[in-house]
């Protein structure tokens, strides 16, 4: 089997799982409670949290321990709006769900919401916030690099944008650390949503980074654990498999990334040599991230190859990839990233995702570019 589907998910690295082995059965305890096992517990999970800032270059107190990259998001935008009391808020409609959701739900409590113009290789321009920003906006929250198309925002400039109008930044980057070097002091975050299992981490652990001094109203109540911002048991393996994933992709960063740019590399030029004017790249995949490769196979101004169809066939042979389709009730969506791009409908139903890890070959590639161009041609063949 080819997992080319690292943007939804990577696999466990086993180091990261012989770090968190100990604390389901030995290190037990509750990182609360106050015996000797307990204090074991709450040690490990301090060291995790300095080591975690360390590797962003935050302090310690401003990391919060989420369940991932979902509560993060709504973490930030809820909190913020919450205890601001200003009632606009900016994003682009690129976002993951989990930031347009909040921002949907907010709007039905008199929240306003601007959605910034966002240019055709799917980033959004520093004067397009600048533009949004009344002297009610509470928040900007606009992502670091996009899941499905790979475009990277400015974030630096944006956050200088926001900063000199005395509003607060929060960006989803959920697709880049881990990947990327972040250092949130040099970048100047408010708020930034992390999850582990986007960099060889387990699932249902992520953090949120929140500037020291940043206004949140907590979002979920019930105890005092995160300096009472987040209540709930701590959930202690998956933290210290966390720290642990990250301290590697970072560490390791360069070397997995000159492996996979290299894969992406072989994986475009062949996707051009086969398919040439047949296929479309979503986004630019020149400027794009280094590991996310979105395409469209249309065939005339009304009519493109079936993405999920295209998605089934590769699975039949033996190759996982993603689409942008969404499934709601049963109804296969196109991407809302694609139509926002303004991608008419047929051709955003068309789209494919393959997304490199470290963990990918360049034999995986040639098999994948085989099959793809079989299936292609099968399919374009029996809708002539």
């Amino acid at each position: 089997m080819i997992y080319l589907d690292n943007a939804a998910t990577t696999q466990m690295d086993p180091r990261v799982l012989d770090a968190m082995l100990p604390y389901f059965k030995t290190y037990y305890g509750n990182a609360n409670s106050i015996h000797a096992i307990g204090r074991q517990v709450t040690v490990a999970v301090e060291e995790a949290r300095e080591r975690i800032a360390s590797l962003i270059h935050a302090d310690p107190a401003e990391i919060i321990f989420t369940s991932g990259g979902t509560e993060s998001d709504n973490a930030a935008i809820k909190g913020v709006l919450s205890a601001v009391g200003k009632k606009h808020v900016i994003t682009s409609g690129l976002e993951h769900h989990a930031v347009l959701h909040p921002i949907q739900h907010a709007r039905k409590v008199g929240v306003q919401a601007s959605y910034v113009h966002v240019i055709p290789t799917g980033c959004v321009t520093t004067d397009a916030v600048k533009e949004a920003i009344t002297d009610q906006t509470a928040l900007v929250s606009l992502m670091h690099v996009n899941n499905e198309i790979g475009s990277i925002n400015p974030i630096l400039e944006i956050a200088e944008v926001c900063h000199q109008k005395g509003v607060m930044f929060h960006t989803d980057a959920v697709q880049s650390v881990g990947k990327y070097p972040i250092d949130v002091k040099t970048m100047d975050m408010d708020l930034l949503s992390a999850s582990a299992h986007k960099f060889y981490g387990p699932k249902g652990i992520g953090f949120l980074y929140m500037k020291a001094g940043t206004p949140c109203t907590p979002w979920m109540e019930g105890g005092s654990q995160e300096r009472k911002r987040r209540g709930g048991t701590l959930n202690v393996p998956g933290i210290i498999g966390m720290a642990k994933a990250l301290e590697l992709a970072v560490s390791e960063m360069e070397t997995n990334r000159q492996r996979v740019e290299s894969l992406k590399d072989m994986l475009v030029s062949g996707i051009k040599e086969r398919f040439g004017s047949r296929v479309a790249f979503n986004g630019c995949v020149d400027s794009g991230c280094y590991y996310i490769v979105n395409i469209s196979f249309p065939m005339d101004e009304e009519r493109s190859l079936d993405g999920e169809m295209l998605l089934l066939n590769l699975d039949v042979e033996g190759i996982c990839v993603s689409n942008g389709s969404a499934c709601t009730s049963g109804a296969v969506e196109p991407s809302h990233v694609l139509l926002a791009l303004g991608m008419v409908t047929p051709t955003a139903k068309s789209s494919l995702r393959l997304s490199l890890g470290k963990n990918n070959t360049e034999e995986e590639i040639t098999y994948t570019l085989e099959k793809l161009q079989m299936v292609v041609d099968r399919m374009t063949k029996s809708l002539s």
